[in-house]
């Protein structure tokens, strides 16, 4: 038979999803390419994906679920290495590092009777279950069922066999996976339920309605205490014979109940095969738009599997007449465009989005009509969107990238003046670093934690958003953009060749390029060193020309395969120190074609390619994040690659494929092969002029050993100046030096002295340089210093996690307190130990008080200690206890608290007592508790600041 689908239009009347018109008996299409998709691919390992059924960005993706814990490696709800099966639920998310998702979860079963998920859960077997394009079908053990599962868009279509003559339940648990906040139900009939469920997880407020319909008469009862919340559903006529079929289908909505029983309209009748059948169609004609030529089944299987995963999301977000769930929390209707939901911008803006531009030139326009309309409803562009709600993860404000790479290729369907408004709204906010990044051109320690990461991927950002403004012919706002876009060379060590991060107006120290810690995202400055995709000829000449930059490509990926500092999951297929589990590393290969080595290039992609993409359920290195690892396979095997997403270029390597074609809307094709990819994909002559590069000069360094001091202090201003530059020649320096005696001193030129004070001081400093008749300035930095309150020394037993060193042991008493942002770099860190040091007052003392500030932050492993223990001495031998502060009994705080929170524990005396020695004991929680989401893991102490008086 012949099948055509024509797809839901846009003009939101009321329309089934699927019209069939039964023709002639030839299939439609001259391949079958979904029979080529394996969702098991990433499902093991850290890939994170799910094997479940699902269309082309559709709302739902009917899963199994074998993790309910919500783990690093449960995010998707699914684990290959599992053996139990808890139920199969309606939401999941593909290859994500945070756990969400699983609503409206169904689990049939055979003598069960409760609602505990340790009890219903059944074992399967891989052998036993199969997972195509648009079906997944498994056998569970316990019970001799055999499930088989596919969907429409906005409908989950269940097949219950049972292979026993028996008195089945289906589990309907309303508590499963993230936290159930709110809920409601209505029994429309007897084959007929409808379930409201509010949840929080990574989303704080995810709303969904659902219709749920089966195709015999059931009781429906209703169970809600402590330990169970949902439906126990079964049979009216009791027992099903062997070999009987329970059918069930399920439609989502995020508006209401009235949304979901107008959705369920998308499959009609109980024929399961049809819809099945109709799936595979979709996907079919979904990935016909790239045609390989390939004859090794398992890339071929690789490709589309890595097709199918960029287009499992975004998913639709509107009910069949339009209606959505907008960003203010009220219903809206979407007009001329489709309204999305999930969006990881800070992977998918590098490979995903750019693929898209090339296959899916309309859901690119509603995409960004679904980002203008967040703008409008939530007062900013999305960063990570989830289910309407903004769960502020990763950093950037990508959606410019996919903005301004839209307009640079010509796409329309949108506002351009309007895309404009809110990329330039984002990068005018003053949070998340902004306010710092904006006032000194760049980010330090002291305003934001990551913040090397933070100030690239701005500097990013904003030649984005510049190239908007070039295409508006909008002048001054395309100037400011393109200066604020060189905001990289503020935090890039001319001498080292890395991006650092800056603390205090000069460089942090000490500084292990191969250290992953709070100043970088996900990464180390290997990882973020090479990203300033808006300058590439820029970065090669601050790294000294194109051999220096080809040697420093070469010694990251001949570097030794690990990393120091904190471990990082994501970090993973390392070739050097390039990750390509991770996006950071993403673009790296292609910047040999930069120093004229197109040939290291393709290397590079072919050896990442043809190792780090498998076949197999371990089949990715790293976590899929909603298609940006398959989105790169796809374009690097095609022979492409945007490394400059805003640009309509693409960077080129020899293609994998002996030939691709592209299905492109406008019913055209492009013909790759690998003679004529750069023909196709041609490099475009770089334009621009050198005065254009020369609208920022970097801010100069202020060079301490600390940020307190004793006695007196030393500092001197360096200049980064870089060695091939002569264009900085005339670089001068100047300073300003601020203390209580000098209350508004003038800017003085600096000649490279040191400076030495002895009170405490602001600095503030900046350089300049004339060039072609023009005055050049860079930002204004400044630093602080504090004398300290006293001379105090510590002894400090314990030993702090190198990456919370608050600046080294005399960080507890420079007087300078840490805040509720520990990522800052300002506490004293301390896992699986007590904290025990031994303050000398230098003499002996009259003292009346005595205290410590501890921070808790449950999420990140953080947790007050139990009890905070004083003891006194006058020789350092003989140590008497004065009191401790009994944290478990004494303050309301708990372990699963989970608001960031300062603690000053102390002892207080009315009679003082004297001592030259003061011991300090702090009782770590140990292990985690029970309920903690890093459960059996060993907490932290973070201390900062021991104050005596």
């Amino acid at each position: 038979m012949r099948f055509f689908i024509f797809e839901e239009q846009t003009n939101n009347r009321m329309k089934p999803l699927f019209i069939l018109v039964l023709l002639i008996s030839k299939f439609s299409f001259s391949q079958n390419f979904s029979k080529y998709v394996n969702p098991m691919i990433g499902t093991g390992g850290h890939g994170h994906t799910y094997p479940g059924a699902t269309v082309p960005f559709g709302m739902v993706q009917l899963s199994p679920d074998t993790r309910i814990d919500g783990s690093w490696d449960g995010c998707s709800g699914y684990h290959f290495d599992d053996s139990l099966i808890y139920g199969f639920s309606h939401t999941h998310l593909n290859g994500t590092g945070c756990s969400d998702f699983g609503d409206i979860m169904l689990m049939p079963t055979v003598g069960v009777n409760t609602l505990n998920p340790k009890l219903y859960a059944s074992k399967f077997q891989h052998k036993k279950e199969k997972a195509t394009a648009g079906f997944y079908s498994v056998h569970l053990d316990k019970y001799n069922i055999d499930v088989r599962l596919t969907t429409s868009t906005r409908v989950g279509f269940h097949e219950y066999t049972f292979h026993d003559e028996c008195q089945p339940h289906i589990m309907l648990d309303l508590n499963h996976r993230d936290k159930l906040i709110g809920k409601d139900y209505k029994i429309i009939n007897d084959t007929t339920i409808e379930i409201y469920r509010q949840s929080e997880a990574w989303a704080k407020n995810q709303q969904i309605w659902s219709r749920i319909e089966f195709n015999q008469p059931m009781i429906f009862e209703y169970y809600n205490n402590s330990l169970q919340n949902g439906f126990i559903i079964h049979p009216k006529k009791g027992k099903v014979k062997k070999g009987e079929k329970i059918l069930v289908k399920v439609s989502l909505s995020p508006t209401s109940y009235e949304g979901a029983k107008l959705n369920s309209s998308e499959i009609k009748g109980w024929d399961f095969n049809k819809v099945k059948k109709e799936a595979e169609l979709l996907w079919n004609k979904q990935l016909s738009k790239i045609e390989i030529t390939e004859s090794d089944l398992d890339k071929k299987n690789i490709f589309y599997t890595a097709l199918y995963h960029t287009m499992v999301q975004p998913n639709i977000a509107q009910d069949l007449d339009g209606n959505y769930r907008g960003r203010d929390n009220q219903i809206h209707q979407a007009k001329g465009f489709d309204y999305y939901s999930v969006f990881s911008l800070w992977d998918t803006f590098r490979a995903a989005h750019p693929l898209y531009t090339l296959i899916e030139k309309k859901r690119t326009s509603d995409f960004i009509n679904t980002f203008l309309k967040q703008y409008e409803q939530g007062g900013r562009l999305p960063v990570w969107e989830l289910a309407s709600n903004e769960t502020d993860c990763m950093i950037g404000y990508h959606s410019v990238s996919v903005m301004a790479d839209a307009m640079a290729k010509g796409i329309t369907g949108f506002d351009y003046e309007k895309a404009f408004e809110a990329a330039k709204h984002s990068a005018m906010l003053d949070h998340l670093g902004l306010d710092a990044y904006k006032k000194n051109g760049f980010i330090s320690m002291d305003d934001e934690h990551e913040s090397v990461s933070k100030t690239l991927e701005y500097a990013y950002d904003d030649w984005c958003i510049a190239q908007m403004a070039q295409i508006l012919n909008k002048t001054d706002d395309y100037n400011y953009f393109m200066k604020r876009s060189q905001s990289w060379k503020n935090v890039f060590d001319w001498n080292t060749g890395f991006m650092r991060p800056k603390k205090n107006g000069g460089w942090d120290k000490p500084f292990d390029p191969k250290e992953i810690n709070n100043n970088f995202t996900e990464g180390n400055s290997w990882q973020y060193s090479f990203f300033v995709p808006q300058d590439i000829s820029g970065m090669i000449e601050a790294y000294g020309g194109k051999e220096k930059f080809e040697a420093k490509l070469d010694e990251m990926f001949n570097s030794e395969s690990k990393t120091t500092g904190r471990e990082q999951v994501d970090v993973t297929g390392l070739i050097g120190q390039y990750a390509h589990g991770n996006e950071p590393s993403h673009h790296m290969a292609y910047l040999y074609n930069y120093v004229g080595k197109p040939e290291k290039s393709t290397e590079k992609v072919h050896y990442i390619l043809n190792n780090f993409y498998k076949n197999t359920p371990d089949g990715l290195i790293g976590n899929e994040d909603c298609g940006q690892m398959s989105a790169w396979y796809v374009l690097s095997s095609m022979g492409i690659y945007a490394v400059s997403p805003g640009k309509n270029e693409w960077e080129t390597i020899i293609p994998i494929f002996k030939k691709v074609i592209l299905n492109v809307e406008n019913k055209s094709k492009i013909k790759i092969n690998r003679k004529n990819i750069k023909k196709i994909f041609p490099k475009k002559v770089n334009n621009e002029v050198l005065e254009k590069k020369l609208n920022l000069i970097p801010v100069p360094i202020i060079d301490a050993e600390s940020k307190s001091f004793k006695d007196e202090l030393k500092f001197k201003l360096l200049n980064p100046k870089p060695i091939n530059f002569s264009i900085y020649d005339d670089l001068k320096t100047y300073c300003r030096i601020i203390d209580e005696k000098y209350k508004n001193p003038p800017f003085f030129q600096y000649y490279g002295d040191w400076i030495l004070i002895d009170r405490n001081t602001k600095v503030l400093a900046y350089s300049e340089t004339n060039f072609n008749g023009k005055l050049y300035q860079s930002d204004t930095i400044s630093a602080s210093f504090f004398k300290k309150p006293n001379n105090y020394t510590i002894d400090i037993k314990s030993k702090y996690n190198p990456q919370y060193h608050a600046g080294g042991n005399e960080g507890l008493l420079d007087g300078i307190h840490g805040s509720e942002n520990w990522r800052k770099g300002d506490w004293q860190g301390y896992q699986s130990q007590d904290f025990e040091a031994i303050v000398d007052l230098q003499s002996e003392k009259e003292v009346t008080s005595f205290n410590a500030n501890f921070l808790q932050d449950s999420r990140s492993w953080i947790l007050m200690p139990t009890k905070v223990e004083y003891y006194v001495s006058l020789d350092n031998i003989i140590f008497t206890s004065i009191g401790d502060f009994d944290v478990v009994n004494d303050d309301g705080i708990k372990p699963n608290d989970e608001k960031t929170s300062i603690r000053t524990y102390g002892i207080k005396r009315t009679i003082p007592i004297k001592t030259r020695y003061v011991k300090i004991i702090a009782k770590n929680f140990g292990k985690l508790p029970e309920g903690h989401q890093g459960f059996g893991g060993d907490a932290f102490i973070f201390i900062d600041e021991i104050t005596i008086k």
